[in-house]
């Protein structure tokens, strides 16, 4: 059984390419969703934003790094189709300025992780990514990566944060027991 990367992504002639794409088509359907009502409810709140960057071919994230302009050098949330890059249109031009924290706010409100608090406001974060929002917890990524893992239709991702979190401090306290 397949998946939206395995059915749709691979299969379409974006697939590979260099160039930015901006095609709702390549998210998964619920991000598509999240990222359509994000869209929707911030031109509602006065801020004209634009879907900038939907997929990303593992040729371009490549590419990116090597200009400095993105922190992960293979692989990416966007290749997958589950984020998407949401940029304030500034008389006419898009734009990376300014505060995004509205951002934040609409994309919990619809299910998806800011790349502002990556889904957990506590925590000090090394990398902010404020434009960045995708239907995936950081601690899945590696398991995305490696085709083990693509979230399904009753997928959370603030459930599972919460669940990684718990976890993890199981973990920590049951090691802090040991020692």
């Amino acid at each position: 059984m397949g998946n939206f990367f395995t059915e749709e992504i691979v299969k379409d002639a974006r697939f590979q390419s260099t160039e930015r794409v901006s095609a709702s088509a390549l998210l998964e359907p619920i991000t598509r969703a999240g990222v359509a009502k994000i869209v929707q409810q911030a031109r509602a709140l006065g801020i004209d934003v634009v879907a900038f960057e939907t997929y990303r071919s593992l040729t371009r994230q490549a590419a990116l790094f090597a200009q400095g302009t993105t922190q992960v050098k293979t692989g990416g949330v966007h290749h997958y189709g589950l984020a998407c890059d949401i940029v304030k249109i500034v008389d006419g031009a898009p734009t990376w300025e300014g505060d995004y924290s509205f951002l934040g706010h609409l994309a919990h409100a619809n299910g998806l992780i800011w790349g502002g608090d990556w889904g957990q406001p506590e925590v000090r974060h090394s990398f902010v990514d404020a434009v960045h929002v995708q239907r995936c917890i950081i601690a899945r990524q590696e398991a995305l990566f490696a085709g083990e893992w693509y979230p399904g239709p009753d997928y959370d991702p603030y459930e599972d944060v919460k669940a990684n979190v718990m976890g993890a401090a199981s973990i920590l306290a049951a090691h802090r027991r040991t020692v």
